[in-house]
C-alpha cells in the first residue's frame, strides 16, 4: 500500500466504522423491535467490509448500512492501485408517510497520488410534507455553511442533477447534497474531511425527527400501492444510473453489499399517471421541477 496520506486513510476508516456503530445502534433503538444482522466479508484482491442489514423491522421494512475498507489494482487502469473506505446506507421503511433515505460518505486514492473524498444525503418521500422538506434541507445547508457558503448551493445542485432518472424526466426524490472528487494537498484534504465528518454526523438529526413525525400516521392499500410505483424508480435509477453500484460491481465487491440499497419490494404498473391535483401529482410535479427548500421565508 502507497504511503502517502497514510494517517487520512486511517483516520477515514475509523471514521466511518465508529459512524456505523452510531447510526445502526441508534436505527435499532428507533424502530423498536428491529435488530441487524451483520455479515464480515472479505474483497477478492483486498480488504472487506461489515455489512449490517435490518429486516422486517416495527418501522423498517428493510434497512443496510455498509462500511468498507478495499484496496487492490485499480478497474479504470491496471497500472494503479486503489484504496476506498466509506460508509454507505439506505433505509426503506414499511410505511409510505416515512421518506426513504440514502447516505454515503466515501474516501479514495490510488497510486499515482490521486485521493479525493465524496458522498451526500438525500431523500425520497412518498408523499411530500413541505416542512419536511424544508426543515432537512435546512440542516443539511446549516452544515455545509459552517464550511463554505458556497458548498450547499453547489451541492444540491449536483444532487439534483446526480439523481435524475433520464428516461422518465424526474428526479430519485427531493434530494440533500451530493458532491464527488474533492481532494486536493493533505491540507485541502483534511479541511474536506473536516466537512464529511460534519455531514455524517447531520445524518441521524435530519432523517429522526421525520421518522418521529410520522410513524403513527395511517395509510390506506392504495397509498402501500404508489410506494411500492415509486420503489420501482428507485430500482431503475440504482441498476442503471449509480456509479456507486457500477464502481462496486466492476472492484469485485460483495454482490448482497452492493445491491443492498434496493427495496424488499417493488411495482411497475403501464403508463400509471395519478389524478390530477391528488397527493400523488403534487410530489411528481416537485420531483419534475426540483425547488430551492432551504430558502427561508
Amino acid at each position: 500500500m502507497f504511503e502517502q496520506f497514510a494517517g487520512l486513510r486511517k483516520e477515514a476508516e475509523l471514521f466511518f466504522r465508529t459512524l456505523q456503530d452510531e447510526i445502526t445502534t441508534t436505527l435499532e433503538i428507533v424502530d423498536g423491535a428491529g435488530k441487524f444482522r451483520q455479515d464480515l466479508w472479505e474483497r477478492p484482491g483486498g480488504g472487506g467490509g461489515r455489512t449490517r442489514i435490518m429486516a422486517e423491522g416495527r418501522v423498517f421494512d428493510k434497512a443496510g448500512v455498509n462500511w468498507s475498507a478495499v484496496h487492490g489494482d485499480s478497474p479504470q487502469n491496471p497500472d494503479l492501485k486503489f484504496f476506498a473506505t466509506g460508509i454507505s446506507l439506505v433505509l426503506h421503511p414499511r410505511s409510505p408517510k416515512i421518506p426513504t433515505i440514502h447516505a454515503n460518505f466515501r474516501f479514495l486514492q490510488n497510486s499515482s497520488g490521486d485521493a479525493w473524498f465524496g458522498g451526500g444525503i438525500d431523500l425520497t418521500p412518498y408523499y411530500l410534507d413541505e416542512d419536511d422538506a424544508h426543515e432537512f434541507h435546512l440542516k443539511l445547508k446549516v452544515a455545509c455553511d459552517r464550511h463554505d457558503i458556497g458548498y450547499y448551493p453547489r451541492f444540491k445542485k449536483w444532487c439534483d442533477e446526480y439523481f435524475y432518472i433520464k428516461h422518465r424526466g424526474e428526479t430519485r426524490g427531493i434530494g440533500g447534497i451530493f458532491f464527488d472528487q474533492l481532494g486536493g494537498n493533505e491540507r485541502e484534504l483534511d479541511k474536506i474531511f473536516l466537512f464529511v465528518q460534519e455531514m455524517g454526523q447531520t445524518f441521524l438529526p435530519a432523517y429522526v425527527p421525520i421518522v418521529e413525525k410520522h410513524r403513527g400516521d395511517s395509510y390506506s392499500e392504495e397509498e402501500e400501492r404508489w410506494q411500492l410505483l415509486r420503489h420501482g424508480r428507485y430500482v431503475e435509477f440504482n441498476l442503471v444510473y449509480d456509479k456507486g453500484t457500477v464502481f462496486g460491481l466492476e472492484t469485485n465487491g460483495r454482490t448482497e453489499s452492493i445491491l443492498m440499497s434496493l427495496p424488499t419490494l417493488a411495482r411497475w404498473e403501464y403508463d400509471m399517471q395519478p389524478k390530477a391535483g391528488s397527493p400523488e401529482a403534487k410530489l411528481l410535479d416537485v420531483l419534475r421541477n426540483p425547488r430551492e427548500w432551504a430558502t427561508i421565508t
